[in-house]
């Protein structure tokens, strides 16, 4: 009798509890099924041939499912289950150097991943008391932004413009710079081209920056359910090694595209169409996503993550529905001009439409010391430009100085594509720039001078660039040392 009491007792095997509703019809990518009273929103079930589902809406009668996969073989009459999971999916330290889809499932042919835990895709920002301010730089390697529009570790900075304006460029330098840092990058591509996820993949094994980096797959030839997880995805891998300690950077590329996924959606949904057809909760699910970026306190891990949204525009129109709303839930954003891009300024940024709310608290104090007028100088250089260019006759000399010395700034911030400057080399070039030194030399002596002056600083004195690294700013004998290697550079190297 005990025998058979301990066996009563002892967990069943074998079963397989779930609620088994069915499909009433199949529109595109969405699925309304009935039955399954005891579904929630956000979670997931499966089709009888496999496929998954996402629960996104209901009715008064009817359940509304994202297919996340084939829909193919999916058709009105097919059983669907319900097993009380949300969607919860794999993390961990294998993820790196890998690339996945919107269900962490493997796109690169290398075989499964190791998980080391499961976090929800879905997640609740960290609150306020779990937040500390932001103090750390975040070093993009573009002279531009690292000088006068820095960004800090934790902040959402948008990048915004027409496309083919270098947007995706300066995001993937970002990436390229983190090399060697000890940060996490997480590239997420949305609604493009399988042909652009290759041209990235191949940059970062070029660069060998595919070790610290995970390609989360959004690509148009995925499904469309695929295609609206994969920035909550990328999110959800960031916050594993956010709260691990981690400083984690992602790059959303791009919120335009997956708004367009989502209006699909939303409209096959019937659901009542807003300002330029998009659904009225459209800020709803990007702001949702934008609040969990950020600086942890120390109790939560202290950890970072950065975020990189990239918008498209239309003929550069900032008022559309999408950009204003990104705008308002940033730190600030980086405005892609086609004009400057068409006359060859790179990286085509608008310093008039440029902003970054809160990066200078964590700017390096040798870095703001030098750059605080740069902004200003430049500004009004292309504004004499445009004067002198209407008018015939001579200009005043303190008119032609300020043309000399914006062009000297013109010619030292014009970057390359995919060749990111330290930190340390940048404040030497600024350093030159204020002390007159680039003044009347031409283009190509100051792009000789870009590449020679750091190797000849360091044979000069070895130590500089570290101890400048540890103390993020300039001593009286530092400034010294550099004020003389620069003069002594000038004068005897260049011709």
């Amino acid at each position: 009798m005990s025998s058979e009491k301990e066996d009563m007792d002892k967990p069943q095997t074998g079963f397989d509890v779930r609620e088994v509703g069915y499909v009433e019809s199949v529109r595109q990518f969405v699925v309304i099924a009935k039955g399954l009273p005891f579904c929630m929103n956000g979670q997931i079930v499966e089709f009888a041939n496999g496929t998954l589902g996402l629960v996104i809406g209901f009715t008064e009668e009817d359940i509304q499912v994202l297919v996340l996969g084939d829909v193919a073989d999916i058709s009105a009459g097919d059983e669907i289950y319900n097993k009380g999971k949300s969607l919860d999916l794999p993390v961990g330290d294998a993820f790196v150097g890998r690339i996945v889809n919107g269900l962490c499932m493997p796109q690169d042919g290398l075989g499964p991943i190791e998980a080391n835990d499961s976090f929800p895709v879905f997640r609740v920002a960290p609150g306020v008391m779990e937040r500390q301010p932001v103090d750390k730089t975040f070093e993009t390697g573009t002279l531009i932004l690292d000088a006068i529009i820095p960004t800090a570790k934790g902040q959402r900075q948008l990048l915004i413009g027409d496309r083919q304006t270098g947007k995706t460029t300066v995001a993937m330098d970002a990436i390229l710079n983190q090399k060697g840092r000890d940060v996490i990058c997480i590239y997420c591509i949305i609604g493009k081209p399988y042909s652009s996820l290759v041209k990235v993949v191949d940059l970062l094994k070029e660069h060998d920056a595919l070790k610290y980096t995970i390609i989360v797959s959004g690509v148009a030839s995925l499904s469309t359910g695929e295609q609206y997880l994969a920035p909550y995805t990328a999110s959800m891998l960031g916050e594993y090694f956010m709260y691990n300690g981690k400083d984690v950077f992602v790059v959303f590329d791009d919120l335009t595209k997956h708004a367009w996924v989502y209006r699909q959606l939303s409209l096959l949904l019937e659901r009542a169409p807003g300002r330029e057809a998009y659904p009225g909760d459209i800020f709803y699910i990007h702001s949702q996503l934008m609040e969990r970026a950020g600086y942890l306190s120390k109790e939560r891990g202290n950890g970072t993550m950065t975020y990189f949204p990239i918008v498209e525009i239309l003929q550069g129109d900032l008022t559309g529905y999408i950009p204003t709303n990104i705008v308002s839930m940033t730190d600030g954003q980086l405005y892609f001009a086609t004009e400057l891009f068409k006359k060859g300024f790179m990286p085509a940024i608008d310093f008039g439409l440029s902003v970054s709310r809160i990066g200078n608290k964590a700017q390096w104090n040798a870095m703001r010391s030098v750059s605080k007028t740069l902004r200003l100088d430049y500004i009004q250089y292309r504004e004499l430009l445009r004067v002198t260019q209407m008018q015939s006759g001579r200009i005043s000399q303190d008119a032609q100085d300020k043309i000399k010395r914006g062009d000297a700034i013109n010619a030292l911030i014009n970057q390359y594509r995919n060749q990111p400057v330290l930190m340390e080399a940048q404040i030497v070039y600024l350093n030159a720039l204020n002390l007159g030194l680039l003044d009347n030399l031409s283009k190509e002596q100051i792009l000789q001078f870009r590449e020679d002056i750091c190797p000849y600083i360091t044979k000069v004195h070895p130590s500089f660039f570290s101890d400048l690294r540890t103390a993020k700013k300039m001593s009286t004998e530092m400034a010294e040392k550099l004020e003389s290697c620069l003069k002594d550079y000038i004068a005897g190297k260049i011709k």
